[in-house]
């Protein structure tokens, strides 16, 4: 958790600081901005090769050595005499991060108690929320106290930090499988399961994102909450966001698929709802904190699906399954800015709220595809014992 919330906070905190590094580098604002654009890039290419690359590792070693990139990435930026370097020092920590973050996940979810796993990675993607609700404001704070190279400082302080612990007090569960390879874990994706389980990540996010990505003017323009009122509403997202994050988890050990998909509905009905209620800046600000925690309260359990469908070569599939959520933000910055560009901002909510409605189709064909397949083997198995 504290390794996941030093690593997002460093992808995250750039938004903070982005006017200081441009100023320092002599760069555009612009220009500073594909930052944000090259980090996200990497992340999409670099998870899936790279963990297809390093199947054959032994998981304890292997994440460590990612944390060493990880804090040499972090210092180099902080470093950074030009905008190039920098540019470059992103784009290398941004490769190796979703690796990271899938074998973080599979060595949480294979040293979970039976029938724990959602809400164990559910307490991994707590340090992605604590990123959001304190690292970000934090790592703006002490950019704007001493410069934003101290920023990237502490985050490389941070994941050192995390680093030690991982030395310490993660057990060694060895490799994935021993005969595991690149070409053994892409096999993965011939199957069904995992290819609906990262579409359903990649479709049911894109709304959420969407929202979040206009997130101050749909408050400043449809609801006409002042300007410095926005930091603080964020935070009330990130809250709800831990909230149901935390919550989604244990539903989800309980009962998967039936959880995400009653889950997937709450979310869609409380988008509708903001936008009906999107001109009382009191009723918004309660849904705020609603659309945070029933966004998020799904994803542990969206996690522990890719899991579960991918079988004994999982890391390539959660790999993938992040760089479908940064597709989905990329697709929904720009899907919400023709949205926007057409009915109107307002409408972000409903377009929102149709594309979350896809991903509870979706999802309700996977449980049903999972149900039919489950009692399919059931009838062979009956004949092969009656045999």
């Amino acid at each position: 958790m504290l390794c996941v919330f030093g690593i997002t906070t460093g992808e995250f905190v750039i938004a903070g600081i982005l006017p200081d590094v441009a100023d320092d580098l002599t760069v555009s604002v612009p220009t500073a901005g594909l930052l944000v654009t090259a980090y996200a890039i990497g992340m999409i290419i670099g998870g899936p090769v790279l963990t297809a690359l390093t199947a054959r590792s032994a998981r304890k070693p292997l994440v460590l050595g990612l944390l060493v990139i990880v804090v040499a990435g972090n210092l180099a930026s902080a470093l950074a005499p030009a905008y190039s370097v920098l540019f470059v020092a992103r784009v290398v920590t941004a490769l190796v991060t979703a690796t990271f973050f899938a074998n973080a996940i599979v060595i949480a979810a294979s040293t979970a108690p039976p029938g724990k796993q959602a809400s164990t990675v559910s307490r991994l993607v707590f340090g992605m929320n604590l990123s959001m609700m304190l690292g970000a404001p934090l790592g703006t704070l002490v950019g704007d106290r001493f410069g934003w190279r101290a920023t990237f400082g502490v985050i490389a302080v941070v994941c050192l930090l995390g680093l030690l612990m991982v030395v310490f007090f993660v057990p060694d569960v060895g490799r994935a499988t021993p005969a595991s390879s690149a070409v053994a874990e892409l096999r993965v994706f011939r199957d069904r399961g995992v290819q609906l389980a990262i579409v359903i990540t990649a479709v049911t996010n894109m709304g959420l994102l969407m929202v979040f990505t206009f997130f101050a003017p749909l408050l400043t323009t449809v609801t006409g909450f002042a300007d410095g009122a926005i930091a603080v509403l964020l935070l009330l997202y990130g809250v709800g966001a831990a909230v149901g994050n935390l919550v989604g988890g244990r539903l989800s050990d309980r009962a998967l698929m039936p959880s995400q998909i009653g889950l997937l509905g709450l979310l869609t009905a409380g988008l509708l709802l903001t936008w009906a209620v999107s001109g009382s800046p009191v009723a918004t600000t309660v849904m705020v904190f609603l659309i945070g925690a029933l966004g998020f309260s799904v994803i542990p359990g969206m996690q522990t699906r890719v899991l579960d469908s991918a079988g004994s070569a999982p890391t390539l599939a959660v790999a993938v399954n992040a760089s479908a959520y940064q597709l989905a933000a990329a697709l929904a910055g720009w899907l919400g800015g023709r949205v926007v560009d057409g009915p109107g901002l307002r409408s972000v909510y409903v377009a929102a709220a149709a594309m979350t409605a896809l991903g509870i189709l979706l999802s309700w064909y996977a449980w049903h595809r999972d149900r039919v397949m489950s009692a399919s083997r059931r009838e062979e198995e009956a004949r092969t014992a009656a045999a």
